[in-house]
């Protein structure tokens, strides 16, 4: 059997359209992943983004939730520095008890964002440089055991759902493998080869919160009948990531706006190390690469990325990588 494959949404927020238009793509996605048998679909904590209509992963699972029937839904994750450990176990206690065995709570350290909004989100210099990550999280799992004098995260008769660390780097990796938590690699953003981190994070891992490894490898695909199609497909993520990257922020354009695009020779550069991180080609080829990927890091599970603006391509995208995933 091939590994499971699930979906990690940014909710995309084209030139043109309107966040009601995204959130409305973001339910029709996970009907339509369900359908399809992806295992989840996760949502990102992202800030001041243009581009990006999922801020609040909590929002985004209630919201498809009840508008879905059995295919889990999680964050991917929520950025634990921005938030108080206790705000957290109560939101997704709740969360939890709304969808039973549904849910999945994806952790990471990073802002979410830069560093004005990170200030504007934690309101103290001294919050926005603090590296306190391991210790937010025992303070976190203390929340769910009960183990605060005096406190309780209600509601008090769930707990927490299955919580995962999040990195791209092998920090969260060690951390993840000495305390005993699954781990997830984001692949579709970074430059690093997740065969070093993810790999390491299996070798080191020691029973904790969940008794065995578990890993997870996130890619960004971008999947058409033809190479031309697929690469079309991708063009608006590639400009906006890389005005992103080079301090001019835009919306991802439209197709048309996409293909007339002419990167400059310093966002050329940039591009580049974009197009590193996409695997972008017809669906058994950009299948066959993301098993290949899979394999190097040990993964047993993959997570695709697609911030597809053409909600039409989107899905088709998915559809068209299953398919082939299926018969990998």
């Amino acid at each position: 059997m091939p590994l499971p494959l699930s979906i990690l949404d940014l909710a995309p927020l084209g030139d043109g359209q309107t966040s009601a238009e995204a959130l409305a793509h973001s339910v029709a996605l996970a009907r339509h992943a369900e359908g399809l048998g992806y295992t989840r679909v996760w949502y990102a904590e992202h800030h001041s983004l243009p581009g990006v209509a999922s801020t609040a992963p909590d929002l985004m699972i209630a919201y498809v939730g009840a508008r879905t029937e059995r295919i889990r839904l999680g964050a991917g994750g929520v950025m634990l520095p921005n938030h108080a450990p206790l705000r957290i176990a109560e939101v997704y206690r709740l969360l939890e008890a709304m969808y039973p065995g549904r849910v999945d709570l994806g952790l990471g350290r990073a802002p979410g964002t830069d560093g004005r909004t990170a200030m504007a989100l934690r309101g103290d210099p001294k919050l926005v440089m603090r590296n306190d990550f391991p210790e937010q999280l025992d303070e976190l799992y203390a929340w769910d055991r009960g183990r605060v004098p005096g406190v309780v995260a209600q509601p008090d008769d769930v707990r927490l759902p299955p919580i995962w660390l999040l990195g791209s780097s092998d920090f969260s990796a060690r951390l993840a493998a000495d305390r005993g938590y699954p781990y997830a690699f984001a692949a579709h953003f970074s430059p690093a080869p997740p065969e070093g981190a993810m790999r390491a994070y299996r070798d080191r891992f020691r029973p904790g919160v969940t008794t065995a490894p578990q890993s997870m490898l996130a890619v960004a695909a971008f999947v058409a009948e033809t190479e031309e199609e697929a690469v079309d497909l991708a063009r608006p993520a590639l400009v906006a990531f890389t005005r992103l990257h080079t301090g001019r922020p835009v919306r991802p354009p439209t197709p048309e706006a996409a293909r007339a695009y002419r990167f400059s020779p310093a966002e050329e550069a940039v591009a580049e190390q974009v197009r590193a991180t996409q695997i972008v080609g017809t669906p058994e080829s950009v299948a066959t690469r993301i098993a290949a990927l899979a394999r190097a890091s040990r993964a047993d599970e993959v997570m695709v990325a697609s911030h597809i603006v053409d909600h039409v391509g989107r899905l088709r995208s998915f559809e068209l990588l299953m398919g082939a995933w299926s018969a990998t």
